[in-house]
């Protein structure tokens, strides 16, 4: 089954694509817990985080360096970096992404 986010990456759903490269690519959250709240969604399709391997390793720190650099782009004073893993932990798509919220709201949530 292919999902929300790799139709956005084929292309098949538009979307406000704010960075991409190789290995990965970033959007808004289209119903926002925070002022800021980007997804940042690895194109290499990992169910969730526990899916990823040893050799997802690189992809993983990848990711988080895209945080650090959204977060400074859009983290104001500070950001919140989520990864919910699995249906019970609130994960909606069945795709690995990351949530970054930042703004007046983010330290509630």
């Amino acid at each position: 089954m292919t999902t929300v986010f790799e139709k956005i990456a084929n292309r098949e759903i538009p979307s406000d694509i704010i960075h991409e490269d190789d290995l990965c690519f970033v959007i808004w959250d289209i119903a926002p817990k925070a002022p800021v709240h980007l997804l940042i969604i690895p194109r290499k399709p990992l169910e969730n985080l526990m899916a990823a391997t040893e050799g997802d390793v690189s992809l993983l720190g990848h990711l988080l360096w895209i945080a650090h650099k959204m977060g400074e782009k859009y983290g104001e004073n500070g950001y919140r970096v989520v990864i919910n893993n699995g249906k019970s932990a609130g994960q909606i798509v069945p795709h690995m992404h990351m949530h970054l919220l930042a703004g007046n709201d983010a330290n509630e949530l």
